[in-house]
């Protein structure tokens, strides 16, 4: 099966905040996991997707850039987005279709936008996904905790499903690469 990690929207000002926003919960502990599932990736012959938000450092400069501490692979791909929805006006969907990928492994931010949104677009494209439940996160909003949110999203997109695909919810800690959705089929 071929498969895909999708790093969406992990870049250095989104994560660390500004004057505006707030820096993402645990936001040391995303870096590392998503470090931790890039190796992942790479040992599995994988391909590493990462999806750049346009909106976030106005499009430029090092705050629109991929968090510093995250090692970028150099033959990953970077696609930018204007759209909460990664596969919108991106080369995203014809990039996965063209390399045969069936499964998609999802990690960044903000759970409650770009995360889920991809979670569920991604199915009902026809892909498996895994969602690394420790791998997103986001900030509080006016009446949750981001910790909350990322909790609530971790169930309900357990188990989301449009017929034929469907989300799972797993660990960095999990092997990843190792699909478990046909044991629910």
């Amino acid at each position: 099966m071929k498969q895909a990690l999708l790093v969406i929207d992990a870049q250095q000002e989104l994560i660390e905040g500004n004057q505006n926003e707030k820096s993402v919960f645990n936001k040391e502990k995303l870096v590392d996991n998503i470090n931790l599932v890039i190796n992942k990736a790479l040992e599995s012959n994988s391909l590493i997707v990462f999806i750049r938000d346009k909106d976030v450092a106005e499009g430029k400069g090092k705050g629109f850039q991929v968090h510093e501490d995250i090692k970028v692979p150099s033959k990953s791909e970077i696609f930018d987005k204007k759209a909460t929805n990664s596969f919108y006006g991106t080369p995203l969907m014809g990039y996965l279709k063209d390399n045969e990928i069936e499964h998609l492994v999802i990690m960044g931010c903000k759970t409650e936008h770009c995360i889920d949104t991809a979670v569920r677009t991604a199915t009902v494209n026809h892909f498996d996904v895994t969602l690394v439940g420790d791998g997103h996160s986001t900030a509080d909003s006016s009446i949750l905790a981001a910790e909350k949110i990322i909790s609530h999203h971790n169930k309900i997109l357990h188990g989301h499903y449009n017929v034929d695909h469907f989300s799972v919810v797993r660990t960095t800690q999990e092997d990843l690469f190792q699909p478990i959705h046909d044991n629910h089929r």
